[in-house]
């Protein structure tokens, strides 16, 4: 089951509570690209990590596929006994603002919901993921819409376009607490109102007005980050930016055709890159 890439759009640092965690007011979409995970029945468990961005050190007991996994067993002991393999195909780069631990972390929920037939519905399983990280909640859901809070307010999007995309990360792991710690204004204003007509040219538009808030002080930690952005826009992109705390970045392209074309431009030059050209799902 694929565990989608987390796009975030926009994102407005608007505040910061006593305890530390940051504000945010952030439109996410998810791609059509990401990590594969698979479940499968097991005389023990077990849990594996193979693909072009696996490592060692994702297969100790903090992988977030495993926390979701013991979250679930904790919850409900009862239901949750049956041994399982969990396999991962980590594809996305580690620690590069797309949600990759998150998403993987949702998927392995839903799979392990399904194949244990456990009687939780999303409000349910959204309560078990939640202390496991503030972006499992939206990860859960999959689908265009607007985070709030720490990311546990939630507004799905009745109304969005599919957006072409290319997504490139120069190889550079950023650390997110690292990034945040060098954000000089952390309360600045949400985002505007969205459009009221949700077509690819309205959202093109709404995006000029629009942030992210962590780019400034990611570029400071990853100056890398600008080489990546430049070879987005030199490849013909409508839009740039990048997502979350970063280096990934994305840029918007008019057609599949041309995201495929500049995801090619970009490799060619720089073939050490995280380069893929993807699709955001509308609703």
């Amino acid at each position: 089951m694929l565990a989608p890439a987390k796009i975030n759009l926009a994102l407005h640092v608007t505040g910061q509570r006593a305890d530390g965690y940051h504000l945010l007011d952030t439109l996410v979409a998810f791609a059509d690209f990401g990590d594969e995970i698979t479940v499968t029945e097991a005389d023990i468990d077990g849990f594996s990590c193979f693909g072009a961005y696996a490592s060692p050190e994702l297969t100790g007991p903090g992988n977030l596929c495993l926390r979701a996994r013991d979250a679930l067993q904790s919850a409900l002991p009862d239901l949750t006994r049956m041994p399982v393999q969990i396999s991962l195909e980590k594809r996305l780069p580690v620690a590069s603002g797309v949600g990759g631990g998150s998403s993987d972390a949702a998927t392995t929920l839903k799979l392990l919901s399904a194949h244990w037939q456990l009687p939780v519905d999303d409000k349910q399983l959204a309560a078990i993921a939640a202390p496991l990280g503030a972006d499992l909640p939206m990860c859960l859901r999959a689908q265009p819409l607007i985070a709030r809070g720490i990311g546990e307010q939630i507004e799905l999007l009745e109304q969005f376009p599919d957006l072409h995309l290319v997504l490139a990360n120069p190889g550079v792991a950023v650390a997110t607490p690292d990034v945040f710690r060098r954000l000089a204004n952390k309360t600045n204003p949400p985002l505007p109102p969205l459009p009221a007509q949700m077509d690819a040219a309205s959202v093109l538009v709404w995006f000029q007005s629009t942030r992210n808030d962590l780019q400034a002080p990611a570029l400071e930690a990853a100056p890398e980050i600008a080489t990546c952005l430049a070879a987005l826009d030199q490849a013909g992109a409508q839009f740039i930016r990048m997502s979350g705390s970063g280096a990934t970045c994305f840029g918007i392209y008019p057609d599949k055709q041309a995201a495929a074309l500049a995801a090619q431009d970009i490799l060619r030059q720089h073939p050490d890159w995280f380069v893929v050209a993807t699709r955001t799902a509308g609703v």
